[in-house]
């Protein structure tokens, strides 16, 4: 069993009106400490899953928030199917121990669909609520979380063919959560683009792609209708040079320091209508120039589920120029 571990003045409370309000964070697989030090002040954990003072806050590292969770004592396995079918439907459990007795809950409640998505469909738009036992008597339960996914892991039917590599994953996972995706009369700027995988997911769906890498693209890739790849360094790039884009994509290998400052010069340009850049943490994780990342208005930073030990920083911002 995993127990908890209070922080000084935080206990864990027996019954529902008890407990001071919190907010739970699941950590991304291997994340907990990046976690940890982005929240700062977490009062217990349970596996993956941290609690913290306070309402919701943005964070990047988690894959999922519980907000407004609850403590409920239960008797049984019956009563705690029964305690969470009457707060809702729709429930998906965390066990990071006690696994048997969390199953037979989970086979009790109403079946939740959890099939791979086809890319394009748009993520599911009914709420899904998380649930652990602390111990073998205590339910936490979150009915509101920020992921419509089960644990906040989107998984894919996968094209195992056409895609020169497995990166195209995360832009996939990407634009599946700001539900919107470049297609004909769009053109993006894909940066550090070898061998292709983003400009493939860009081209599959019509969009012209000016393709920027000293390495050249994947043949399939580069024949692709509307495909153009300049060879050369993505920071040497004039944005007068390229023109208005729609969508600037970046997938680079570098510190994120200097992926800000790429960043910053095309949001000067004011030629770009949406951001999807990859932050790539090379050691130690730069968490100071993350937070830059995460304040500009508007924006979203966030560990995708394919992403390793990187952030994704999705920036909607003007939307189309076209």
């Amino acid at each position: 069993m995993i127990r908890a571990t209070p922080s000084i003045g935080v206990q864990p409370c027996p019954a529902v009106s008890d407990c001071p309000p919190v907010t739970g964070y699941l950590a991304a697989e291997g994340c907990e400490a990046d976690l940890a030090a982005e929240l700062g002040d977490v009062a217990e954990t349970h596996g993956r899953l941290l609690l913290a003072p306070g309402p919701p806050r943005a964070v990047a590292w988690a894959a999922n928030v519980w907000r407004d969770p609850v403590r409920i004592p239960v008797a049984s396995i019956g009563e705690a199917a029964r305690a969470l079918k009457a707060i809702q439907r729709n429930w998906w459990p965390y066990a990071p121990g006690l696994f048997r007795r969390t199953q037979l809950i989970a086979d009790t409640l109403p079946k939740v669909s959890a099939k791979p998505q086809v890319f394009g469909q748009p993520a599911p738009g009914s709420a899904l609520g998380s649930f652990t036992l602390l111990d073998e008597h205590t339910l936490l339960a979150a009915a509101r979380c920020s992921s419509p996914f089960p644990n906040g892991e989107v998984a894919f039917v996968e094209d195992r063919e056409a895609p020169p590599n497995r990166a195209y994953l995360k832009l996939w996972e990407a634009l599946t959560l700001l539900g919107r995706h470049p297609g004909p009369g769009d053109r993006c700027l894909d940066l550090g683009a070898s061998p292709g995988g983003w400009t493939w997911v860009l081209a599959s769906g019509g969009a012209a792609v000016v393709a920027v890498d000293k390495a050249p693209l994947a043949p399939h890739v580069a024949a692709m209708a509307g495909v153009e790849w300049r060879q050369g360094s993505a920071f040497a790039l004039d944005p007068a040079e390229i023109g208005p884009v729609d969508w600037l994509c970046s997938d680079i290998i570098c510190y994120p320091e200097r992926q800000w400052r790429l960043v910053e010069r095309w949001l000067a340009s004011g030629m770009v209508g949406s951001f999807i850049c990859t932050l790539k943490f090379q050691g130690d994780t730069d968490h100071a120039t993350a937070r830059i990342f995460a304040q500009v208005p508007g924006s979203t930073l966030i560990h995708l589920c394919h992403n390793k030990h990187e952030l994704t920083w999705m920036y909607p911002g003007l939307g189309s120029l076209g």
